[in-house]
């Protein structure tokens, strides 16, 4: 028969995880045992917080796929390239397809740099 005065009961303040052990006979024993599943659940909790981080930061980069998401239009009958992140369209389809994206890829940097000169500015 177990007595309660080995019993122990753990409290992390932090993060207000209770662990309670009265399996052993020694309170030395109990304390040990406890003490390892307090440090197993909050490695669990660790673990499931950065789980959800990454989780977050993936989703966050994924888009809907609905039609407002889109970054460029390819107008087949008009010969013309729209890029909607930064408004520049482009006549020449057909060497935006060959991969001729030089103006694209300036129009862009330069978009780019202005954005992290603003944002600079204001902190």
């Amino acid at each position: 028969m177990q007595k309660n005065a080995t019993a122990v009961r753990l409290i992390h303040k932090p993060t207000g995880v209770v662990v309670s052990c009265e399996s052993e006979r020694s309170q030395t024993q109990n304390r040990r045992r406890a003490m390892s599943v307090l440090r197993a659940r909050l490695y669990e909790a660790e673990q499931q917080k950065q789980f959800e981080e990454i989780d977050a930061a993936r989703r966050s980069q994924v888009g809907s796929g609905e039609r407002s998401e889109k970054i460029r239009t390819y107008n087949f009958p008009q010969n013309r390239v729209t890029d909607h992140r930064i408004g520049l369209t482009s006549y020449q389809l057909g060497s935006v397809l060959d991969g001729d994206l030089d103006e694209f890829v300036e129009a862009l940097t330069a978009h780019t740099q202005a954005e992290q000169l603003e944002h600079e500015g204001v902190t």
